[in-house]
């Protein structure tokens, strides 16, 4: 289910952080992580960085149409500490999303299990009996009548779990070309920004942190 076509943005490969283990990257919207199944599909981030580090090895992803901060593995080493700690949670995510409609509290916190919709994948749903457990805690900005800016802090990883988790309460991303309709999903993007990303360095256990702002 390709919901729009495959045209990846152009833009130069932006740095935010290199050394011997790691390599810190800010990916554009429209950029798939890793290839797609095609030839259509094969231009992505992860190509993209190895061809200026041909070691880089892949340790998480965004979606095509998230943008935001994403860090490489340059040793097999450096990317097995980073995948436990992603896989234990010990990463710190902050994501800018804006949202459809105005959100009255100031801070909460979505709980809601999770489980991919087959008949509609890569569509993903809430599901009590099914779903693994995915958490993310909220806070607003910024609010008008009309939308709401939010800091979006997830305790979990699950696929597509921000754009659900707002869609369930109410509020969904602008720009969402699979959960938005009408003048909400009228956007030029997704409206969903991973602004923040803190990991302990493979090498010497120092918590880092990586930072891109918002370009929306």
């Amino acid at each position: 289910m390709e919901i729009t076509p495959y045209a990846p943005p152009n833009d130069p490969l932006e740095i935010l952080h290199e050394d011997h283990e790691i390599v810190v990257v800010n990916k554009p919207s429209g950029l798939l992580s890793v290839p797609g199944r095609g030839e259509h599909l094969a231009d992505c981030l992860i190509s993209r960085v190895q061809a200026v580090f041909p070691q880089a090895l892949l340790v998480h992803r965004l979606d095509r149409d998230t943008s935001g901060v994403m860090v490489f593995g340059l040793t097999p080493h450096a990317q097995r500490s980073l995948s436990m700690q992603f896989e234990k949670r010990t990463t710190k995510k902050s994501y800018i999303a804006r949202v459809d409609g105005r959100i009255a509290e100031k801070t909460g916190t979505v709980d809601l299990p999770l489980i991919v919709d087959w008949p509609n994948r890569p569509r993903q749903m809430v599901d009590h009996e099914n779903g693994k457990e995915a958490i993310t805690n909220w806070r607003v900005l910024k609010a008008s009548d009309a939308e709401t800016r939010v800091r979006l802090t997830p305790k979990t990883g699950r696929s597509h779990q921000l754009r659900v988790h707002m869609l369930a309460v109410g509020h969904v991303i602008l720009g969402d070309p699979l959960y938005a309709t009408g003048a909400a999903a009228d956007h030029p993007r997704l409206m969903l920004h991973s602004e923040e990303l803190r990991i302990n360095h493979p090498e010497s256990g120092k918590g880092m942190s990586f930072r891109a702002k918002a370009p929306f």
